[in-house]
């Protein structure tokens, strides 16, 4: 990936958020950028995976859902993704907890995942946020046909993926954060590097 295998020097932030809908290439970049920076990943969905193991359903409901209502994967795309928005600010708190702590004791991490909502920019913040869309539904379901071939194309998913990429692509935008296109895939980690260091290379959609 151009580069992105080269260590850089220790980064100038704490926490950097790489996030978006599934099957946009978060969890490729994510690890190119460990590899970059030195620094490690911490995955959202390993986040809620402890909590569903330490909590009842009528302790956290929203993050419980897909586990109690499995057949609402298969409603109408809009509907699936006003439930993702709905657990993705259930989420919030624990998502920022494990922000602060690594802010708190100065250990960088790369924070990788669907359920990270865009926060504000401001000066000097110690948390930084790259959001990656991908608006072609079709190039959505070839991304998931070539990591899950044996579940064949998966078009609703797809259509999920993408509304709810655009939803958290338009809050990203009115955080400040920046938004970047996950192709051309060749030189995805080196794009995101650059939005991060402020170089003109840089290319936005």
């Amino acid at each position: 990936m151009n580069g992105t295998d080269e260590v850089r020097g220790r980064p100038d932030w704490r926490v950097l958020v790489v996030g978006g809908a599934s099957g946009m290439g978060k969890t490729g970049v994510g690890r190119a950028l460990a590899r970059r920076y030195d620094v490690p990943v911490v995955e959202v969905d390993d986040i809620v995976e402890a909590l569903l193991a330490v909590t009842l359903p009528r302790h956290l409901p929203e993050v419980h859902f897909w586990r109690t209502h499995p057949e609402a994967a298969g409603r109408a795309p809009e509907s699936v993704v006003e439930r993702q928005i709905a657990i993705a600010r259930a989420l919030a708190p624990a998502v920022e907890a494990v922000v602060a702590n690594h802010v708190g004791t100065d250990t960088p991490v790369i924070l990788e995942g669907d359920y990270v909502l865009p926060r504000p920019v401001t000066p000097g913040d110690p948390v930084r946020a790259v959001f990656l869309h991908e608006d072609d539904e079709a190039q959505v379901t070839a991304n998931y046909l070539d990591r899950e071939p044996e579940a064949g194309p998966q078009r609703h998913r797809a259509r999920v993926s993408v509304l709810y990429g655009r939803w958290l692509a338009a809050q990203a935008r009115a955080a400040g954060v920046p938004v970047v296109a996950p192709r051309p895939w060749a030189d995805l980690a080196d794009r995101v590097a650059a939005t991060l260091e402020g170089v003109d290379r840089c290319r936005l959609p």
